[in-house]
């Protein structure tokens, strides 16, 4: 069996970007508890635009575009009655702060976005497009989401 797993080299976001993602993902969530729209199913989901790699988006037969990769943020929060975010259900048991949730979070956010950004050396030129909200299926069209477009420096 060959192994098909491309080979390159991890290459870390800098602060900078780190920084820009954080800031972007948190208006993004933000946005979706005061709407209301905080689910079991309400995914982060991104597409990564490198420059100079050639790259199609899938698709299913149904002609949805696929996305790069998402997460379910109720994975990691949870709304409660103010329109706040609070922990999410795994993090019950343990003594984790919201900023331990938010890290949780964003680092897997993070090492996502390495893996699809590591084939080119830096960050610059790369768009990022963010989105939160809760779709028919992972695939399928959004019922409702948030989005917003971010260049890596």
């Amino acid at each position: 069996m060959r192994d098909h797993t491309p080979n390159f080299e991890m290459h870390e976001l800098t602060v900078q970007n780190k920084t820009l993602i954080r800031y972007t993902v948190q208006q993004l969530l933000e946005k979706l508890v005061a709407d209301g729209k905080l689910t079991s199913d309400t995914l982060l989901e991104f597409w990564i635009e490198v420059p100079g790699i050639k790259r199609s988006r899938g698709t299913f037969r149904g002609g949805f575009l696929m996305p790069d990769s998402f997460v379910y943020i109720s994975d990691y929060f949870q709304p409660d009655s103010e329109q706040t975010l609070l922990p999410g259900v795994a993090y019950a048991y343990g003594e984790a702060t919201l900023e331990k949730v938010w890290d949780d979070l964003l680092d897997e956010l993070y090492y996502q976005i390495e893996i699809f950004t590591s084939p080119v050396s830096s960050g610059k030129g790369i768009t990022l497009e963010l989105w939160a909200g809760n779709r028919q299926r992972p695939e399928g069209e959004w019922i409702y989401a948030v989005d917003r477009k971010v260049e890596l420096g």
